[in-house]
């Protein structure tokens, strides 16, 4: 039973962030690091380059990309909000928006750690993890390992689900990268929320990310409960290419996803030697599912962490944006309409910059206030009432 410092398992977007961060900072030469994560849905084991396929597109805004400028694909300095009544054109500076493919995330990532001697990476599902006084059990289907310290990426669906004290959506959505005979798109402006689709009771929007004047990935995205039937997300992007004046395009891809968003608090499972990460960990954005910028925080804070402490239960830090977040969540819980009217009010006249600033967790007491008081107030003063029943 071979044995290592750190098992990572699960090997989606926080571990890979946190293995590639952990190899760069040269903090961990001396340190064995096992990513375990289950083959792909062929069945087939791939140790060289486990990642193929472009399986999704990540989105942030940043003043610097930092670690990840070798992967962003495209940049935009302006982005476009929109509803049924009015549209705004936000300037995002100092920020910029960035989109990022799974497949090029990827490549980054692993052309570096599969060099590294001491990374090693295997596809087997993980069937049992047992923390145990002295290190931590961690079983697959097929072998068994030890190790000192298992950072655990595989999310509980069920755990969450099962629980009614704290509210949980979904950011879920269906996307088609296309290719227009028309040129329609502007290639320097993204399309960060449009409203202007039916609403149909639920937080609904359009998202665009054109990358030229024919070409861009819409994504039809809903805060909500419920997931729809495939053949209704792809009829709105239908409907939506329509409008745009497009009669004649093609699609290249498609991407869907379904993201959890909540204020769960998924740090109280956190135990001296087992921490989750990413999803399982709470590490996406409750109010937006943003998931990249969040992870990237989070992963940096954790390789820095690991450098001083060794206790994993000291590493979560509760912060004033979880329960702005949660409130939030409180009011689409229960009228999940009022999604579009609630970013209608903060987007329609407020400072994008401080939003955005804000968004990442970034802003002081009196920027708070700035974005806060943009909101529908009677809305906000109803779910503080309500918050007394998650403290």
């Amino acid at each position: 039973m071979k044995h290592y410092d750190y098992i990572f398992t699960g090997s989606g977007l926080a571990a890979l962030m946190t293995v590639y961060k952990m190899a760069r900072s040269g903090k961990f030469k001396e340190s064995s690091i096992l990513l375990l994560d289950e083959p792909n849905t062929k069945g087939e084991k791939c140790e060289e380059n486990p990642k193929k396929t472009n399986d999704r597109t990540w989105c942030f805004w940043q003043k610097q990309v930092g670690n990840w400028e070798q992967s962003v694909s495209k940049r935009w300095d302006s982005a476009l909000f929109a509803n049924a009544d009015f549209k705004r054109d936000l300037d995002l500076q100092p920020y910029q928006y960035n989109m990022i493919q799974g497949l090029d995330f990827y490549n980054q990532v692993f052309e570096f750690i599969l060099n590294e001697k001491n990374i090693s990476y295997v596809n087997q599902k993980v069937t049992d993890i047992n923390e145990l006084k002295e290190h931590v059990f961690v079983a697959t289907e097929t072998d068994s390992y030890t190790c000192d310290t298992v950072f655990n990426s595989i999310y509980n669906k069920a755990e969450v689900k099962n629980q009614s004290k704290y509210p949980v959506l979904q950011q879920h959505f269906i996307g088609w990268f296309i290719k227009s005979k028309e040129a329609v798109f502007n290639p320097d402006q993204a399309t960060f929320m449009d409203f202007s689709v039916e609403q149909k009771g639920n937080t609904r929007f359009m998202y665009v990310l054109p990358t030229s004047t024919n070409e861009a990935l819409l994504e039809y995205t809903l805060f909500s409960h419920l997931l729809l039937p495939k053949e209704e997300y792809e009829q709105e992007i239908e409907n939506y290419i329509r409008e745009l004046g497009i009669t004649d395009f093609e699609i290249i891809e498609k991407e869907q996803g379904s993201i959890p968003m909540t204020c769960y608090p998924f740090w109280k499972k956190t135990t001296k030697r087992v921490l989750n990460i990413g999803t399982a960990g709470g590490w996406t954005k409750a109010s937006t599912g943003y998931t990249f910028k969040k992870a990237d925080k989070r992963s940096t804070q954790l390789v820095a962490f690991l450098q001083e402490e060794k206790d994993l239960r000291q590493f979560h830090k509760k912060s004033k944006f979880w329960f702005y977040d949660l409130l939030l969540l409180d009011i689409l819980d229960r009228n999940n309409e009022l999604g579009a009217s609630i970013f209608s009010a903060m987007f329609e006249k407020g400072n994008p910059s401080v939003i955005f600033k804000f968004l990442d967790e970034e802003t002081t007491y009196f920027e708070d206030l700035q974005v806060i008081l943009k909101c529908p107030k009677l809305l906000f003063i109803k779910a503080l009432a309500r918050s007394y029943r998650y403290i």
